[in-house]
Parts: structure tokens; sequence; C-alpha cells
């Protein structure tokens, strides 16, 4: 890519898909510069540093992802919701595994105030609005599900299901029907902490 044609946005693109193609961990700004065919110091003014180009990254993840589950919950609810928030997130993992990985690190400040944070977060609670959960129990069942869904797929993409049959698909729609059971039947609001 032409020096003249980077931009912050296309320095955040290119090093996306270095990550896809490399691995998130190996997506530095010496090797993105030897991609694009530049020199490293000419990627400072576009990105800030290391962390700000992985926060981009993870920014960029977030608004992909968002707009897949916006695709797939769109006109469902309930259970097909969840479906589809879920399948979107294992499908967003298994096409763009760097970008995947972005989203598992600890992100800065300006990701979790960003516009796609933001979304996601909206998406995980129009799936739950589904259900007979009031809004204050909301951020615990996000927490469920972002760990089922979380757990699920970086134990499947480290073939952590692969010695064993029947093949994964099986238990990961066995873990959407249960996780449906459990929003179904929401355990009442806990009081001081203690559920009755």
């Amino acid at each position: 890519m032409p020096r003249a044609n980077l931009t912050s946005s296309t320095v955040i693109a290119a090093a996306a898909d270095l990550a896809d193609r490399e691995g998130f961990g190996a997506l530095t700004l010496t090797e993105l510069a030897r991609h694009l065919g530049v020199q490293t110091a000419s990627l400072y003014s576009h990105v800030r540093d290391r962390a700000a180009l992985l926060d981009g990254v993870s920014e960029l993840a977030l608004d992909e992802l968002g707009g897949l589950i916006a695709t797939a919950i769109a006109g469902r609810s309930a259970g097909d919701a969840l479906v589809g928030l879920a399948d979107a997130h294992r499908t967003y993992a298994r096409e763009y595994p760097g970008r995947w990985a972005a989203l598992q690190r600890d992100p800065g400040p300006s990701v979790v105030a960003s516009t796609a944070a933001a979304r996601l977060s909206a998406q995980f609670w129009a799936v739950l609005r589904g259900y007979p959960i009031s809004e204050d129990e909301f951020v615990h069942a996000t927490r469920l599900l972002g760990a089922t869904i979380n757990g699920f797929v970086s134990l499947e993409r480290s073939s952590g299901f692969a010695h064993r049959a029947p093949e994964s698909e099986v238990s990961w729609r066995r873990a959407l029907d249960a996780l449906d059971s459990i929003l179904r039947r929401w355990p009442p609001e806990s009081m001081n902490g203690v559920h009755k």
C-alpha cells in the first residue's frame, strides 16, 4: 500500500488483516510497517503506539461483530435471537481469528467508551428483553452469555473439543438450548446479595 494512502483507518484495517493472517500476538508496529512497505516511524502519525494500534483493532472488531449481530437478531426474539447472537460470535471468530483475539484482551478506555462497545452491549440487552428477566439482572445474564459464548469458542478454536465425539456443533446447540432454558427460568433478584 503506498504511503500516500495511509490514514488511521487504513492502518488499523491493515493491522486487523495482518492479525488474522499472522496471529494477534505477532502484531507490532514494526511488522505492520514492513507489511505496508513503510518505515515504522511513519506509522506514528496515524497511531500513537502499539497499545493504540491494538485498541484500534479491538474497536474495529467490535464494530464488525456488531454489524453481524444486528443482521442475525433482526426481527427475532428470545431463543431465536439468542441463537443469532451466539452464532454471529462463533462465525466471526472462525472467519477473523486475529480480530477475535483482539476482543479477548483487556481493552483500553477508548474502546470501552466507544460507540461500537455501546452497540454490542445494547444488542445483548435487546436479546435479553425477550426473556422474563428484570433489567436489574441484565448485567448478570450478559456475563453468563459472554462467558459461555467466549469460553466455548475459545476452547473450540484451541482444539479443546477435537478429541472426542460427537462433533462440537452438537455441543454448541446443546449449550444454546441450555442458555435459553436458563434465561426462561432466571432466578429472582437477590435480596442483599443472597438468593432466597
